[in-house]
């Protein structure tokens, strides 16, 4: 009996360690990825899209710009997804059939910009790091121009369709935005914060 007492308390012990070290690790990536997003204009959204990296970036401004611009290819991805389906289904008549389409252009051209851009983030370097940080700025804009523009053509603002197509528009967007400040933070806290996976 005094035996499994023993046992039961080193037990509970045992895991009362593992529980506080986990939420620990926990709270240290929590701060990491509060700490990157609060460079963003869209502070929640940034939290809650790159918590999955908050300790594999650390604290890491490269790191963190990778994330960024990874998750908002992955979000592009989706709007494409549903811009094609809206497509295919051909319910869109008229001035929106064809804003439809120019937007499903603009996200082509968007999604392009960003793999560009992801493809400079992997390469940094050092040599040639401020022609690099341009050229991300440059394309990442570029991206969020695309987003944007993709909601001119619209009539009929109002119907659910719309709205909510207009909704997965606005999103992207702030998510790309995001993506965009934490590039710009790279880049202003310069070379030595290149890290490399």
């Amino acid at each position: 009996m005094i035996i499994t007492a023993r046992l039961m308390f080193l037990l509970a012990l045992f895991l009362s360690l593992l529980t506080n070290t986990g939420l620990m690790v926990f709270a240290k990536g929590n701060n990491n990825v509060r700490e990157a997003c609060s460079v963003t204009r869209y502070k929640n959204l940034c939290v809650h899209s790159l918590a999955p990296f908050a300790n594999t970036a650390g604290r890491s401004p490269s790191k963190w710009a990778r994330a960024g611009v990874s998750v908002t290819i992955g979000e592009v991805k989706k709007v494409q997804a549903y811009l094609a389906k809206l497509k295919m289904q051909g319910r869109m008549k008229g001035r929106n059939r064809v804003a439809l389409s120019d937007c499903v252009e603009t996200f082509a051209d968007a999604l392009g910009e960003l793999h560009m851009s992801l493809g400079v983030l992997r390469k940094l370097s050092r040599s040639t790091f401020s022609t690099q940080m341009g050229d991300l700025n440059t394309w990442i804009s570029a991206a969020l121009t695309d987003e944007d523009t993709c909601l001119d053509g619209f009539q009929g603002k109002n119907e659910k369709q719309i709205k909510l197509l207009q909704n997965k528009v606005h999103n992207v967007s702030y998510i790309t935005s995001n993506a965009l400040a934490l590039v710009n933070k790279l880049a202003t806290t310069g070379l030595a914060s290149i890290t490399y996976p």
